[in-house]
């Protein structure tokens, strides 16, 4: 009976570790696409889409989307006094859209929270 609880106890650990989501790495450019600049910030607090919470948006071409594949808390506290939920930035991106959702393969922030451009 040990056993059986053991075995059982090994699969449930097994189907956690396996059920874990990928994390997109978003942090280089793909060189043979082209990188856009975008306005980007929360979709609800800032450019007024339909949500259930702070969602990261990019708006291009005066149009709003939410974005896959990165999240509005891995770049910073969205509701800082400079965050997404507050203010809108500048980002150099790349993906495409589907189903009116921006998938994103590459996001880069190109502006400080106050405004004065990357650090370096």
């Amino acid at each position: 009976m040990k056993k059986i609880y053991v075995l059982m106890l090994i699969c449930f650990a097994s189907l956690q570790v396996f059920s874990q989501a990928k994390n997109n790495d978003v942090s280089k450019p793909d060189p043979k696409k082209k990188i856009q600049i975008v306005e980007t910030s929360c979709g609800e607090c800032k450019f007024n889409l339909e949500g259930d919470g702070c969602d990261l948006a990019v708006r291009i071409k005066g149009k709003a989307y939410f974005v896959d594949g990165t999240h509005i808390n891995d770049h910073g506290d969205a509701h800082a006094k400079q965050g997404f939920c507050n203010s809108i930035r500048k980002a150099e991106v790349q993906g495409e859209l589907i189903d009116e959702r921006f998938k994103v393969t590459y996001f880069k922030l190109i502006d400080t929270p106050d405004g004065k451009g990357a650090k370096p």
